[in-house]
């Protein structure tokens, strides 16, 4: 599959139909691939709520756009903000397995997002 303006095109347009404002393209090859690779497009107004993945670390990386990833300590304060933005270096966050963590869509955005091992829906303990 070949990653292109015009898959992030229609990616993006399918995130702007959809009710909850965004979009993921699955990037295995298989399933019996253990990795989760994704394409997400996100439009402004969606809502990521505040999350972790206590067994996994993500990676996320801009492909374009501009979104704010906020990190959040245990009692639910924000701790850090960093702005990811191509046209000011700032491409990507690897952020470690525990974290709290959301995202903000400063500017539509799609994101390439890794995580370790296999899908793991998460529990109503990992959600705020």
């Amino acid at each position: 599959m070949l990653i292109d303006d015009t898959l992030l095109d229609s990616l993006a347009a399918e995130a702007q139909a959809s009710p909850r404002l965004r979009m993921n393209r699955d990037l295995r090859n298989s399933p019996a691939d253990g990795s989760q690779r994704m394409l997400n497009a996100l439009e402004r107004g969606t809502k990521v709520p505040v999350h972790r993945h206590r067994n996994t670390t993500e990676t996320q990386l801009l492909l374009r756009g501009k979104i704010d990833v906020m990190f959040y300590d245990d009692g639910g304060r924000e701790t850090a903000r960093l702005r990811l933005c191509r046209d000011e270096g700032r491409y990507g966050v690897d952020i470690p397995a525990g974290t709290w963590h959301s995202l903000e869509v400063i500017e539509p955005a799609v994101i390439f997002e890794a995580k370790d091992g296999p899908y793991e829906p998460l529990g109503p303990e990992d959600v705020r």
